[in-house]
């Protein structure tokens, strides 16, 4: 229409949107914008109960919201939060795969359930969450894997599972994108966030954060915000012609 402007192009008026990890942190902040979008979203998060304000910061951007629990880990919860958003919705035009849990254990100490659970969620997870909607997204859909800068680079914790996962992610994207762009019009892309304010950081040593902002070009940590735009960006129609790809928001780290 000749009378659209760029700002519409971002709007996510009548799309539906699943997040995982939606119980707290940068998930509730990507449900958030979202919804401020136009989308109604289904939220997923093994903690249920958390979810109930993540639901309501939906509903006060004029949304529509259900909480399903689920634990990603498995199989048949992904197929049921998908199940779930069809009968509710109708429809699921955006995944946002979010869910990630973390640990800072030295490598020689590491424990074999500790690294498979990492993976488990992390890597396994979004994949199980991609098949699920993979089947039913229709063509102009779109996925969002959310990788980390430690896929790309260290950053002086013990963290080999948690950097396996979100370089496997990254790869995963790629492979996805290759799979459904063309064939199925499903866009698949990632994001890999240096430091933003989550439950993870939060068990960061003390003064670690302090430290590592010497690598951050920016010189701070990120705002959720602008990791949220863009979030938007990618699954909106603003990012129609970017796919297969992993944008860093990282305030400049991985230039260090």
């Amino acid at each position: 229409m000749a009378d659209r402007t760029v700002l519409d192009m971002f709007r996510l008026d009548g799309r539906v949107a699943i997040v995982t990890g939606a119980s707290s942190g940068l998930g509730v902040v990507f449900a958030r914008a979202l919804a401020q979008a136009g989308a109604d979203v289904a939220l997923g998060a093994r903690r249920e109960d958390r979810m109930a304000a993540t639901r309501e910061a939906v509903e006060a951007a004029g949304r529509r919201a259900i909480t399903v629990r689920t634990d990603v880990a498995e199989v048949a919860d992904c197929q049921a939060l998908v199940d779930a958003t069809m009968a509710e919705f109708g429809r699921v035009d955006v995944l946002v795969n979010n869910a990630g849990i973390g640990t800072a254990t030295p490598a020689t100490r590491e424990k074999p359930e500790e690294f498979r659970q990492v993976i488990d969620v992390n890597l396994n997870g979004c994949y199980w969450m991609a098949q699920a909607c993979g089947r039913v997204m229709q063509p102009g859909s779109s996925i969002v894997n959310i990788s980390s800068v430690l896929g790309l680079t260290t950053a002086g914790l013990p963290q080999a599972a948690y950097a396996a996962s979100k370089a496997g992610l990254i790869g995963l994207t790629r492979d996805l994108a290759q799979q459904w762009t063309g064939r199925k019009g499903i866009r698949v892309n990632a994001l890999a966030p240096g430091f933003f304010a989550s439950e993870m950081t939060d068990q960061y040593p003390e003064g670690y954060l302090d430290q590592q902002m010497s690598r951050v070009l920016v010189g701070r940590a990120g705002d959720p915000m602008e990791l949220a735009a863009a979030l938007v960006f990618l699954v909106s129609e603003a990012g129609g012609y970017v796919t297969g790809t992993t944008i860093p928001v990282e305030g400049g780290m991985l230039t260090s």
